[in-house]
């Protein structure tokens, strides 16, 4: 495509607007557009002016929510929910990420593993056109749901993790066990449900929107298994015991709550999940 002949139109505006409404990060789309013939120039300065005013748009500028988090005024590098010590490794504040160390004992994360082994299947996401579930090639993970308060441990972590995010244990979806086997990966993604869908109305009515999320490791992989944040360049290892939490305050890419699991590559790795949502999950 000669540069003399390159004509910005509203379409391409339009489609730069939904690819990022979609989670697309902004140096993809750029390598997209240069893919296809676009001089660098003319498609950084493209994108500046859509996303400028995809953002001045009223329509589309997210509403804020309340969301869960711990107690972090003061810089304590210890927590104490529920009577046991949590240290608080890292924070960041956008996205809003917090590392955790020793939320889980090692017989803990044992009892989950144990309980869970039997019922693993292959792991399926969210279908976005009907609200149900499906398996997704960008999830090769083997998984199980538990309901809350199912045996006296899930009850003991679903306390702990109430107390330690300051959020309803009826607002917290039941616990998900993931293990993921030498070369399996959840690639990057949100965990709110996008408006924009037509399946997400019928998921919201068990609850509202997802605001949260707490993944633990229930052990230490041989190799891999980060857990990514691509939007800020930042892995954390997944360490048996410890934590990470984040949150997202409007169901909208600029969270920055882009995220994904790397893949293992070496061992196994066994994470537990416990997503949040705005109002008693049913």
């Amino acid at each position: 495509m000669s540069v003399a002949t390159q004509t910005v139109t509203e379409e391409l505006r339009r489609w730069i607007a939904a690819q990022t409404e979609a989670g697309c990060r902004s140096e993809d789309l750029l390598a997209a557009m240069r893919a296809s013939g676009w001089e660098e120039a003319v498609a950084s300065a493209t994108m500046k002016q859509a996303l400028g005013e995809h953002a001045a748009d009223p329509a589309h500028r997210p509403v804020a929510t309340r969301v869960p988090d711990p107690d972090l005024d003061g810089a304590p590098t210890m927590l104490r929910p529920g009577g046991c010590e949590v240290r608080v490794l890292a924070t960041l504040q956008r996205p809003r990420v917090v590392v955790l160390g020793g939320l889980l004992s090692d017989d803990e994360c044992t009892g989950l593993m144990a309980l869970a082994a039997p019922r693993l299947a292959r792991s399926e996401t969210v279908d976005n056109a009907t609200g149900g579930s499906e398996v997704n090639a960008a999830r090769t993970s083997d998984g199980m749901f538990f309901e809350r308060g199912e045996a006296p441990l899930i009850t003991v972590i679903e306390q702990r993790i109430a107390a330690l995010l300051r959020w309803p244990v009826e607002s917290g979806e039941g616990l998900q066990i993931l293990r993921y086997r030498p070369g399996a990966e959840y690639r990057p993604h949100h965990d709110y449900f996008d408006p924009e869908h037509p399946g997400t109305a019928r998921i919201l009515e068990r609850g509202g929107q997802r605001v949260g999320t707490l993944v633990m490791y229930l052990n230490t992989p041989e190799g891999g298994g980060a857990t990514t944040f691509p939007d800020i360049g930042l892995e954390v290892a997944p360490v048996r015991g410890n934590a990470v939490f984040f949150s997202y305050d409007h169901a909208h890419p600029d969270t920055r709550a882009l995220h994904g699991g790397a893949p293992v590559t070496a061992g196994e790795k066994w994470v537990a999940t416990k997503w949040l949502r705005e109002g008693v999950f049913e």
